[in-house]
């Protein structure tokens, strides 16, 4: 698989049932091995197996801008704390809502620097793209 959006996310995401700059966005730390992602089918975070989910991290310094055709989505760089497991191939990014059946899922990253990873206990820190953490068009 390649990076992706989860569709259900998107349509949340265009028609402002939530919003990037001011809801609680998490990332979370995802064992493929555990977990087949799809774009079209899986809309929240129940869908994704528990024993799939490494480790999560809420996202700050959230920002929103456009750029020229593009609307970019980035974060401050994420901090996973003390992470212990198996190896994570991917994050997924989703709103969180407190629920485990209603936390819409948005982004799947299993292509950038880094991944897979190994934890061993300590911090994971994800460093974003400096061109921002996904570019819709």
């Amino acid at each position: 698989m390649a990076n992706g959006v989860y569709v259900l996310g998107l349509g949340q995401l265009a028609d402002n049932t939530f919003d990037w700059l001011t809801d609680t966005i998490k990332a979370v730390l995802v064992d493929t091995g555990a977990y087949t992602v799809n774009l079209t089918t899986h809309d929240f975070l129940d869908d994704v197996a528990a024993g799939a989910r490494i480790a999560t991290a809420t996202l700050t310094g959230k920002t929103s801008a456009i750029s020229g055709s593009s609307w970019v989505l980035d974060a401050a760089d994420t901090t996973f704390t003390a992470v212990s497991g198996v190896e994570s191939e991917a994050v997924i990014i989703y709103k969180d809502s407190g629920a485990e059946a209603t936390p819409p899922l948005l982004l799947y990253i299993d292509t950038g620097t880094g991944l897979p990873i190994t934890p061993n206990g300590a911090d994971i820190i994800v460093q974003w793209p400096a061109t921002g953490i996904w570019t819709l068009t």
